[in-house]
């Protein structure tokens, strides 16, 4: 899963963190560009089972490969952490618990690719924060107002419009996207959870380590060589994909902070449409268009609603 999507949570540092406003459209663009590359993994992801008809446990473990291999070499050769302190975490359970869960999200998103299209996967990933909200206040003691329980189930209701299941019923890709979809939301749970104990690049180590090492079985086991130079390219520019728009979106929340940023994140359903439409011909129904709007919607309600009430609780805000 991209989005982020896929993605560790940004740095949880002041010391790394800037809000200058001069830095916030380049911010702005790189957050746009991460997506774009998340958007550009589950293009090639999807076209790789598709067209060479490549299993996708193979597809989703090249994926963790690249990265991984990215990781053990750039990390340490910019100076951002050693190798052996990638390794170091307080809470290995819950590192592996959350790497676990990063593969499932993987390749049940890709598996869901198979038989949706695009536009339809990304709008079912957009449920996502909203699972979170509603989950926060049993696993974090984050509870919502009776606001954001609203857009919630208004956000529930965009998938039902999106999916349209009266025509023609629901097929497999939806259940795979929806189990995906809250892999997906367990997976950043553990991820809020955890940036207050380990470094997000270690954090981010663990997720392709797991999976490089949990996936590399089952690929090789039903391993289909690729039959053309294309195909092997493909394969290898997975990781790149994925580990550039992870740097870029970390990066991203390092130049300004999320109330900035984070509502450009809806922009991966323009490109997702984009590389529908240029690679497989894919046009979105009237369906999926509105679903998707609601869920949009929803989730930037829902966001700014957080904003204000952080603000509200904040200790500036208290002693003005």
């Amino acid at each position: 899963m991209s989005s982020a999507s896929k993605t560790a949570s940004p740095d949880d540092d002041p010391s790394l963190r800037s809000d200058v406003p001069s830095d916030r459209p380049r911010a702005i663009a790189l957050m746009i560009l991460a997506i774009t590359l998340f958007s550009a993994l589950d293009t090639s992801a999807k076209y790789l089972g598709a067209h060479y008809g490549l299993p996708v446990t193979q597809v989703a473990w090249s994926r963790f490969l690249g990265q991984f291999i990215a990781l053990i070499v750039l990390v340490p050769t910019f100076g951002s952490l050693s190798l052996p302190a990638l390794f170091r975490t307080r809470h290995i359970k819950l590192q592996l618990v959350r790497s676990v869960l990063m593969a499932s999200t993987t390749v049940l998103n890709f598996l869901a690719l198979q038989y949706l299209r695009l536009d339809q996967t990304i709008t079912i990933v957009f449920l996502a924060p909203l699972v979170v909200a509603l989950l926060a206040g049993p696993f974090l003691g984050e509870w919502v107002g009776w606001r954001r329980m609203i857009a919630i189930a208004v956000g529930f209701s965009g998938i039902v419009i999106a999916m349209n299941p009266g025509a023609g019923g629901l097929n497999i890709g939806v259940a795979y996207s929806l189990a995906a979809m809250l892999a997906y939301a367990f997976f950043m749970l553990l991820t809020r959870y955890m940036a207050a104990f380990d470094p997000p690049m270690v954090t981010l180590f663990y997720s392709m380590f797991v999976g490089t090492f949990l996936g590399a079985p089952l690929a090789l086991t039903n391993w289909v060589p690729p039959p053309d130079l294309q195909a092997w390219l493909m394969l290898a520019s997975l990781g790149m994909f994925g580990g550039l728009g992870h740097w870029l979106f970390l990066h991203a929340y390092r130049l300004a902070p999320a109330s900035a940023v984070a509502p450009f994140l809806y922009f991966q359903l323009i490109s997702m449409i984009s590389f529908g439409y240029l690679v497989f011909g894919d046009t979105p129904d009237i369906h999926t268009l509105a679903g998707a709007a609601v869920v949009v919607g929803s989730g930037i309600y829902l966001f700014h609603r957080e904003r204000k009430t952080a603000v509200k609780s904040s200790p500036s805000a208290g002693s003005s």
